[in-house]
């Protein structure tokens, strides 16, 4: 009896060893298959002297632009980004909210959650640079169309996390609910929500420091915030403004990021 079982679990870590071979060997397949498409070219003289220049305009930044509380200084630029971030991301969750709602299998009908899936698939297939050009072509550039892109943006990807996590909410609930006799909005308000709030607020925390980073980017292209003022330093070979620049925005990605985990922590 004792040696089947030792057969059996040797068995088993084989299994695994095999398992884990085959891994690493898909793993180093891809990385060769990877290094032959990519070309890797060496520092130029140029680029060296320019990687210096950023280093030293980074531990040498513009104080005066640093500290200056005008609508062009660093504070008001990343007060908009904070602002950019924060409208963008409760406007993605708004729509996201009934969204997931009509996608989650167990909530509503199957064909009609495959059809809102199938939107919020074609809202997630499209990049954000994309969604930020659109709409500065609509808006102009400045603020508006960095928070209509970051909505839109976020729809796809909370509706998503939203949706999983309706998903795998205990079926028990809902099921009893259904024996009472609860319609959709009941079996939403009183079954759903007070189990999901927590995990909710989590995924909103965490698309908003996402987004928080995606408003620097989206600035690149003219959608409002700090990354404008960023691309244009870089031009222009500013590298002391460039500095106070990501100075300020390390500064608030830590302050944002220390408060989230906090919240998070808390809330889970």
């Amino acid at each position: 009896m004792k040696e089947s079982v030792i057969q059996a679990e040797l068995r088993k870590e084989s299994k695994h060893t095999l398992y884990y071979l085959a891994i690493v060997v898909i793993l180093i397949g891809l990385f060769l298959w990877s290094t032959s498409v990519i070309q890797i070219r060496p520092l130029s003289a140029e680029g060296v002297k320019i990687a210096k220049n950023i280093f030293k305009g980074i531990f040498h930044p513009n104080l005066t632009f640093l500290f200056d509380l005008s609508s062009a200084g660093v504070p008001y630029l990343l007060l908009e980004t904070i602002a950019i971030a924060i409208l963008g991301t409760l406007v993605g969750s708004i729509i996201a909210v009934p969204l997931s709602f009509l996608s989650a299998t167990n909530i509503v009908p199957t064909p009609i959650a495959l059809v809102v899936r199938f939107f919020i698939m074609v809202v997630r297939t499209v990049p954000p640079f994309v969604y930020g050009l659109m709409f500065i072509r609509v808006t102009g550039p400045g603020a508006s169309a960095g928070v209509l892109t970051l909505g839109l943006v976020s729809i796809g990807m909370v509706s998503k996390m939203f949706i999983e996590t309706i998903e795998d909410l205990d079926p028990g609930i809902i099921e009893s609910m259904d024996a009472a006799g609860s319609t959709f909005f009941q079996k939403i308000r009183f079954g759903i929500i007070p189990q999901l709030k927590a995990d909710f607020f989590s995924i909103l925390l965490y698309r908003f420091d996402m987004n928080l980073r995606d408003a620097t980017i989206l600035g690149l292209v003219g959608a409002g915030g700090i990354g404008a003022p960023l691309i244009f330093g870089m031009n222009a070979y500013k590298w002391s403004d460039v500095g106070s620049l990501l100075i300020g925005l390390f500064v608030l990605i830590f302050v944002v990021e220390e408060i989230s985990s906090k919240i998070r922590n808390r809330l889970l």
